[in-house]
């Protein structure tokens, strides 16, 4: 099960993890979100123990979604020590997710 990230838990789960952290920025309004959301599900649980999924909704927490410049949702983030190494905008197959995972493990 993907994490729920807020802006108050955000430095901890993402900037601070030891292990690579996918995070999807999205809202329940938004159509394609709702596309991408059972497809991150199955990439946290592919990847449980390896890497930290997780998802912001941008309704309730902003801070991070200014900070990192996500203007269109659904956009997922993969950070590495702290910093983004894969960004992805819009709908996107399981495997460019997986990928973006594995060439950071």
């Amino acid at each position: 099960m993907a994490l729920e990230i807020t802006d108050a838990t955000f430095d901890d789960v993402v900037l601070k993890s030891d292990k690579p952290v996918v995070v999807d920025f999205w809202a329940a309004w938004c159509g394609p979100c709702r596309m991408v959301g059972p497809i991150i599900e199955e990439v946290s649980q592919e990847y449980e123990g390896k890497a930290v999924v997780g998802k912001v909704d941008v309704d309730a927490n902003q801070q991070f979604a200014a900070k990192y410049g996500v203007r269109n949702i659904p956009t997922v983030l993969v950070f590495k020590n702290g910093e983004i190494v894969n960004r992805q905008v819009g709908v996107s197959p399981k495997k460019v997710y997986t990928d973006a995972i594995e060439a950071v493990l």
